[in-house]
């Protein structure tokens, strides 16, 4: 128990002793009062820390620094210690502090659901009542609201987007503000690195600090600032370089034995892991850059006889937490993940982290290889670059915040309506793509040119400014990490070293561990049967095409009269393709064919592995005839590709279908509304059709938004089809 008097502390006239903590800026003048007695509140805190972490722990002199200016002085402060040193464990001591001091529930913003698991468990075992209001416990919001309200609460973990929930934000929110205790960010550097394109809500925090009572003490944390982020993470939280107490400590672990090893192809790469896999120590964590090669590499070693499991975005919620569950328990060898396991994954056991493909920044590739090393002595940090990781940086690059013109769209679409729109409503009325669309909406929100509503997005009538200068600062600062992460692939220096300049850790110094320092760890030769199964894996073609089943909303604002389900009769069945534009397999040679730009032959390798595609595809009925789209891209590919396969398959060539000559790069709805009105099957082609009992098969170069292979299944079906089976070279999804 902390021996203090239990009453709620106001500001008063300073006196309190300075209070300066390793590695921080001094506090030359304490803001309010202890109204404690040092000793008891640094032994009170000692006891809460026993019980999170066990009976012989006890507090770092930067914990209690931080502790101390927030129970004591009220203070607000950004902690930048490395994974594992116990932030987490500052925010719980002081929140227990400071709820028998008589204040109200902590806040704490968090950004993924598996960290916000692992802090109401941790929260827990420190006597600490815990809750979360998150978008996968939405039947238990109101409860959790009352259980608040009644005090029944100590911490509340929110993510950055429920801040602007319109019930929550109204609701709740003011009722938090005026009663919270303390507010803590965590990962705080999401307010910096990701900016604008990963977690927009986060730059809300800024509006949320100036509506908390005065003397709320405010705790941001993170494992991977440099000095930029730390400037940009205090100005966005409005801390402000004299006011915030910043501690600094060492981000080195010295269990990390990082290593690179360059090999050529990815069936090198796959290969190693085979090879390797059983050599490295414990269980771990193995990184890909897409969703595609995290769910294709599982596939791989499963094969190869390990037990791991695929863990990305588009993880189903209950596999996702028994995949978490499952690695804790060493019941598999590792997770093949995306970033979605970048943050909140809490194993101090874990013994290695390999990376197939380069992340784009040291910064994030340090916050991932942090999971590892934190409760063993060694851990192995393997990464596996691959020449195709450019393309994959740029692809996601293609992404980002789009011009100027484009969300003056947006905010003109929402000022003419007059009338709050959601999401699929504003689409047809934009030229952006739906994730697009949702990134500026935010940003707009965050900005307050618009406001979410129930029922979707109102304009506000406020004045915005395209903020191209943070933009292009943006894009600059991410092209030089880019940079920086190929120089630490090449660098003969400490890679460690490399890494913690990198995060301006003023402790940075030769690690005497790494490949460079020590000597290489792990060799780069693999035998030619692991990589011939590897290759044969790789090769493997084929990727289901799912057809669309509903029109998008709104499209009667586009003079398209198309609205709820495709009906029955007009449906495309399960499509295929080669392979994704994405894969690190076909991916590679499809992205070598579509990026020439000369309009040529389909490649003989290609038609060979089309074929057997075709060969696994497994329909119920063959097809009876083929006929292909006419590309405006690539006429000559397509139209050989159609012969090919129709050569091969002894099947006629009936026709094409007609498309328009200017494609628009637009949205979805854009997209279908353009081919809706310019697709055509000519009376030729239909009479074809209406000969041909069976099956045809709709021929195209690459599916994007998938409104080209439906709305052309549409037509042929309308024309007398009895099935259309699309077929593609490539797909984007």
């Amino acid at each position: 128990m902390v021996r203090v008097r239990a009453r709620r502390v106001h500001p008063q006239p300073p006196s309190c002793p300075q209070l300066t903590g390793t590695g921080s800026t001094p506090l030359d003048e304490a803001l309010y009062p202890c109204d404690v007695d040092d000793n008891a509140l640094r032994e009170s805190a000692e006891e809460r820390l026993r019980a999170l972490a066990g009976p012989g722990a006890s507090l770092r002199d930067d914990q209690w620094t931080a502790i101390e200016a927030l129970v004591a002085r009220r203070r607000r402060a950004l902690v930048v210690q490395r994974t594992g040193w116990g932030k987490s464990a500052v925010y719980f001591v002081a929140t227990a502090l400071l709820r028998e001091l008589g204040e109200g529930p902590t806040v704490i913003v968090s950004p993924l659901l598996a960290l916000m698991r692992n802090q109401v468990e941790a929260a827990a075992r420190a006597g600490v009542r815990a809750a979360t209001i998150n978008s996968s416990n939405a039947e238990e919001w109101d409860r959790v609201q009352e259980a608040v309200a009644q005090g029944e609460v100590d911490v509340l973990l929110v993510s950055p987007e429920r801040l602007n929930n319109p019930d929550f934000r109204d609701s709740v929110l003011p009722g938090l503000t005026a009663s919270a205790g303390m507010l803590v960010v965590d990962e705080a550097h999401c307010i910096s690195d990701w900016g604008h394109d990963f977690r927009p809500d986060y730059r809300r925090l800024r509006t949320l600090l100036g509506e908390l009572r005065p003397g709320v003490p405010v705790l941001a944390t993170t494992a991977t600032a440099n000095d930029r982020v730390v400037r940009d993470v205090a100005h966005q939280l409005g801390l402000g370089t004299e006011d915030a107490l910043v501690l600094r400590g060492a981000l080195d672990r010295e269990s990390l034995r990082l290593g690179v090893l360059r090999l050529p192809t990815p069936q090198a790469r796959w290969a190693w892991l085979a090879e390797n896999l059983g050599k490295l120590t414990g269980s771990g964590i193995i990184y890909t850059l897409t969703v595609a090669a995290a769910e294709e590499l599982a596939s791989f070693l499963r094969e190869r006889g390990y037990e791991v499991a695929s863990y990305t975005g588009r993880t189903d919620t209950t596999d996702r937490l028994r995949a978490e569950d499952d690695l804790l328990g060493n019941r598999v060898k590792a997770l093949v993940a995306t970033s979605a396991l970048g943050m909140g994954f809490d194993k101090p056991d874990l013994g290695f982290v390999v990376h197939v493909g380069a992340p784009q920044s040291p910064i994030a590739y340090y916050q991932q290889i942090g999971r590892a090393g934190r409760g063993v002595r060694r851990a192995d940090v393997v990464l596996l670059p691959g020449t195709e990781d450019k393309d994959i940086w740029s692809y996601f690059a293609s992404l980002a915040f789009p011009p100027e013109h484009f969300v003056r769209q947006v905010l003109a679409a929402l000022a003419e309506a007059g009338r709050p729109l959601s999401t699929m409503a504003l689409e047809p009325r934009v030229d952006l793509s739906r994730g697009r669309l949702e990134m500026v909406l935010k940003v707009l929100d965050v900005d307050g040119a618009v406001r979410r509503v129930r029922g979707g997005w109102e304009h506000t009538g406020e004045a915005w400014e395209y903020d191209a200068e943070r933009y292009e600062r943006i894009a600059g600062a991410r092209k030089a990490e880019q940079d920086a992460i190929l120089a630490y692939q090449e660098t003969t220096g400490c890679r460690m070293e490399f890494l913690l300049r990198q995060l301006d850790d003023p402790h940075a110094a030769p690690c005497r561990r790494c490949d460079n320092c020590a000597g290489a760890q792990w060799s780069a030769v693999v035998s030619a049967e692991e990589m011939a199964v590897a290759q044969e894996k790789l090769r493997r073609p084929g990727v289901e095409v799912t057809p669309k089943k509903a029109w998008p909303t709104a499209m009667a604002t586009l003079g398209v009269a198309l609205t709820g389900k495709i009906p029955a009769g007009r449906l495309a069945e399960p499509g295929r393709a080669l392979g994704r534009l994405t894969d690190i397999g076909w991916g590679n040679r499809l992205r070598d064919l579509f990026a020439s730009t000369e309009d040529g032959e389909v490649p003989a390798d290609v038609v060979d592995a089309c074929v057997k595609v075709l060969t696994a595809w497994g329909w119920a009925e063959r097809p009876a005839g083929v006929v292909t789209v006419g590309s405006t891209r690539r006429p000559r590919l397509v139209s050989s590709f159609g012969a090919a396969i129709a050569s091969i398959g002894r099947l006629p060539v009936l026709g094409e279908v007609t498309v328009g000559a200017s494609a628009p790069r637009a949205n979805s709805a854009h997209r279908l509304a353009w081919l809706w009105n310019s697709m055509s099957v000519g009376e030729e082609l239909g009479e074809r059709i209406r000969e041909t009992p069976g099956p045809l098969l709709l021929i195209d170069d690459r599916v994007d938004t998938g409104w080209t292979m439906t709305v052309g299944s549409a037509l042929l079906r309308d024309a007398g089809a009895a099935a259309v089976l699309p077929f593609a070279l490539a797909t984007t999804s």
